[in-house]
């Protein structure tokens, strides 16, 4: 039953019954009905409805600089095999909602700038990159039957500042690695984040 005159709308909205009007005949026009036009009402009994506005859309930044290598470090990421598997993995990325802002790495490892959704987790899109592009691994290159990514990864949150720093990092992956090999690299991210461990842990 409405109350002070208003009645909950379809979709949740409070709206005002407004009150009916009787049809007056229009000037100049003899047997024409002509209808009081009320602001935002409707035809014989008019309906002011005001929207809702009490519902949060859900927004998240979640940026992350992955590192996973392959299996035993073997160097099989030769370039032209990544001209491919980088598409494939952009293509993962995309069918789970995913973005990845920047992709590159050197014979035996990988790194991914990638942004992810409120709905899914590091873990899970980890699962989801290294399980389905190894699979397609071994699909497209056969010869390569022994590939596989390593067991763990690293994924160190990113602000949106430090966007365009971690980019260019991942760009220049060759140069960086003439000074220092994969273990140390993780071990300074490591460092970095604050983030405890020992050398066992790096494979």
């Amino acid at each position: 039953m409405a109350e002070n005159g208003r009645s909950p709308g379809r979709d949740g909205s409070s709206c005002r019954l407004l009150p009916r009007t009787r049809s007056l005949p229009a000037r100049g026009r003899p047997g024409t009905l002509g209808l009081r036009v009320f602001a935002l009402g409707i035809r014989r009994r008019g309906v002011q409805c005001a929207a809702r506005h009490d519902t949060m859309h859900t927004f998240t930044s979640a940026i992350f600089h992955c590192v996973f290598a392959t299996k035993n470090r073997e160097p099989l990421l030769a370039p032209e095999l990544c001209a491919r598997l980088y598409p494939y993995l952009g293509g993962i990325a995309r069918e789970h909602a995913m973005k990845i802002l920047a992709i590159g790495g050197v014979a035996d490892h990988l790194h991914i700038l990638l942004s992810l959704p409120a709905t899914l987790s590091v873990a899970k899109a980890m699962q989801l990159l290294k399980g389905n592009s190894s699979k397609w691994m071994h699909e497209t290159f056969p010869q390569l039957g022994r590939f596989a990514w390593q067991e763990g990864y690293g994924a160190f949150s990113i602000g949106r500042g430090g966007v365009a720093e971690t980019r260019a990092y991942i760009k220049n992956q060759a140069e960086h690695h003439r000074e220092r090999g994969y273990r140390e690299e993780v071990a300074a991210f490591l460092r970095r984040h604050g983030l405890a461990f020992d050398d066992s842990m790096l494979g």
